[in-house]
């Protein structure tokens, strides 16, 4: 992937503190980066964004971890009570995809989240309406999300101010138009990704919860990476077993520091392999992402750029291993970032309406392939 095309994929994230878009961010006497005007209206305001360019972290170290998922009951008793009338369960898809309500997340036992581990790796993604997430404490809310593995720290996107483990996505509603500003430079806001997999521990069960977005657009989509993995032939799924990607998150840091913000620790790069088994439902599945991954360790750049795009393509293209997440009010996702990768969407006009919401990212086991299957 050339340089142009890695930057293309990141700007879309990256935050600009600098020219036309400087008149929604102040910076206080101590440098701090945040908000201002009539962004600074919210009915959360205690997440909304900051960076400090004086917070810095060090290299993150390598961390057993053990899938809450393994301990769940697979009945799910604790998660889908047969006591609860207000339970709702609906397949998105047959094998991706599930939409819940009549759960409230923020009550759920410790067997109760063990059993959420389970169920959101054996379905991808779940979507999870009328939850009371965002009007617990972020204190509470990171305790919550360690049941699940070390909170993930950011290198470089905003958080609320003292937390830096909760990652921010934020677009201003003070904002021109997508047309006017993005899309002056892309025909697309779509960039697949799984989470931050530069880390050599990247996350596995995944939050991002609602506080505003538009009435409507702003959704998000996801792709099935396992299913993915199954549409291959069996020859051709023997020639990516044993293949290591390069993850980097070099473009990543890059591109903040050219918008002006701020690097909490310095970019990392990892091999993991291109194909990637789960703890729990011992399923394989494609680990490649276009935003994160740049060559296969052993191949010539062709040969590699040949292999990783037809994937990239596979992904983006096959509608039918994909679904499309509409957010409401109190909505919750919860998905695997091990067994899908996803894109948000700028796809409303206009300012007045911002989209806001923040993400619980807790880490999990170093990627493995596990023994090939079938062959």
């Amino acid at each position: 992937m050339s340089t142009t095309q890695i930057q293309s994929i990141q700007s879309i994230d990256a935050s600009s503190f600098h020219g036309d878009k400087a008149k929604i961010y102040s910076r206080d006497a101590n440098g701090l980066l945040g908000l201002a005007g009539e962004d600074t209206d919210s009915s959360y305001p205690h997440f909304l964004p900051v960076w400090d360019p004086n917070e810095s972290y060090g290299s993150l170290t390598e961390v057993e971890f053990s899938d809450s998922g393994l301990r769940a009951d697979p009945a799910l008793p604790n998660l889908f009570s047969k006591f609860n009338t207000d339970l709702r369960v609906k397949s998105l898809t047959p094998k991706f995809g599930t939409e819940v309500s009549g759960v409230q997340l923020s009550e759920l036992t410790s067997e109760g989240k063990d059993e959420l581990s389970f169920f959101v790796a054996k379905r991808g993604v779940v979507v999870f309406r009328e939850q009371d997430l965002r009007d617990k404490p972020i204190d509470w809310l990171l305790e919550y999300s360690s049941h699940f593995g070390r909170n993930h720290i950011h290198p470089t996107s905003g958080a609320p101010r003292g937390h830096p483990e909760v990652h921010l996505v934020y677009r201003s509603k003070t904002e021109a138009a997508a047309e006017n500003t993005f899309f002056k430079d892309h025909v697309s806001s779509v960039a697949w990704h799984s989470d931050v997999t530069y880390e050599k521990q990247p996350p596995g069960t995944t939050f991002l919860a609602i506080l505003d977005g538009p009435e409507s657009g702003g959704d998000t989509i996801f792709a099935d990476t396992q299913e993915a993995y199954n549409r291959l032939s069996e020859k051709f799924r023997q020639r990516l077993h044993g293949l290591e990607v390069l993850h980097s998150g070099v473009a990543q840091a890059d591109a903040a520091r050219n918008a002006g913000g701020v690097v909490r620790r310095e970019p990392v790069e990892n091999f993991h392999p291109l194909i990637r088994e789960h703890p729990v439902t011992k399923r394989k599945a494609l680990y490649v992402n276009q935003q994160f991954s740049r060559y296969i360790k052993g191949l010539k750049r062709e040969e590699s750029d040949a292999i990783l795009g037809f994937l990239y393509d596979l992904l983006a293209k096959s509608a039918d291993i994909q679904v499309r997440v509409s957010w409401e009010s109190g909505t919750v996702v919860v998905w695997d970032n091990r067994r899908s990768v996803h894109s948000a969407l700028v796809d409303w006009s206009g300012a007045g309406s911002s989209r806001h919401a923040f993400r619980l990212t807790p880490q999990a086991e170093r990627p493995y392939e596990g023994a090939p299957v079938g062959f």
